[in-house]
């Protein structure tokens, strides 16, 4: 079943070139340890995206000049992750060398495996230096728009290789609030504020769940007496034993039995009388003195 145009682009709508750079002599090296130039392609989805079938060429007459292999589970990009392409013409280095070099004043393409439809492109300066890039000023941002684009030399303009093009090093709203809380007052007192209010919930949690099981036992304390709880009053319904009778109970049951109700928290011990063995006694393990 044949595929449309329209499918291709769908499949690949996303995937962009994000930074280039030409000569790289102090940049970063490839898997051989050499320096290239190189092209960065970024998946803008939030979805992984494979890649495979993709071609990367200079030359808008010749689509197909480098296609993306397929078979490398490698060439599946992570959402909004990035991946480098080595321009240095050597393409049985492996998956990620591309067939040609690239020079400034070149336009980079990539097409869809259709070979027709142009899923990025941008024109490199023509007077781009070394160790240099052209990047987009925000990762996969502004389409094949030039004005997208800027130069980076490594000052304040960072060189980011398989990274994001804008690297956050401060929160806006985490500074806003320092300026604003200079003394770290209100800091303070919304910190109190949520432990406080945390305790109280599970003061409130507590007070609920003791009534539930106070209620759930004079249920059951009715329902032993043979009393349904529907047909009772609520000021005549039984309370809770009082600590006289859970007192006579307990002595009852240790005059009767000798032992006490089986409580978490009450520790039982009772003396156990053993016979005496000689096969444990220390005596014997010891050695006599000899007679003179």
């Amino acid at each position: 079943m044949a595929i449309s145009t329209a499918s291709y682009a769908q499949g690949r709508k996303g995937l962009c070139i994000n930074e280039v750079m030409v000569q790289n002599d102090s940049s970063v090296v490839d898997d051989y340890g050499l320096r290239h130039g190189w092209i960065e392609l970024y998946n803008s989805t939030h979805a992984p995206m494979e890649i495979s079938s993709v071609y990367l060429t200079n030359d808008s007459t010749k689509p197909t000049l480098y296609p993306v292999p397929l078979g490398d589970v490698n060439t599946e990009i992570p959402a909004l992750q990035h991946v480098i392409f080595w321009a240095d013409g050597e393409p049985n280095k492996g998956t990620f060398h591309i067939s040609f070099q690239i020079k400034p004043g070149e336009t980079i393409y990539i097409f869809d495996a259709d070979q027709q439809t142009i899923l990025d492109k941008v024109t490199i300066p023509t007077d781009l230096k070394a160790n240099t890039t052209f990047a987009r000023k925000a990762d996969g941002k502004g389409g094949m728009n030039q004005d997208a684009w800027e130069v980076r030399d490594g000052g304040e303009k960072y060189i980011t290789p398989s990274s994001n093009n804008i690297i956050v090093d401060t929160n806006t709203k985490v500074e806003s609030f320092r300026i604003l809380d200079k003394s770290g007052v209100v800091l303070t007192i919304m910190a109190m504020a949520i432990v406080f209010g945390a305790l109280l919930v599970l003061c409130l949690c507590f007070y609920a769940i003791s009534k539930i099981g106070s209620a759930i036992s004079k249920t059951n304390k009715m329902r032993s007496q043979g009393v349904e709880p529907k047909t009772v009053a609520k000021e005549d319904a039984p309370g809770h034993d009082s600590g006289e009778e859970i007192a006579a109970i307990v002595m009852a049951l240790h005059e009767h039995l000798n032992a006490h109700d089986q409580e978490n928290t009450i520790l039982t011990i009772n003396k156990v009388k053993k016979a005496y063995s000689p096969w444990s006694s220390k005596i014997y393990g010891l050695r006599e003195l000899p007679r003179r």
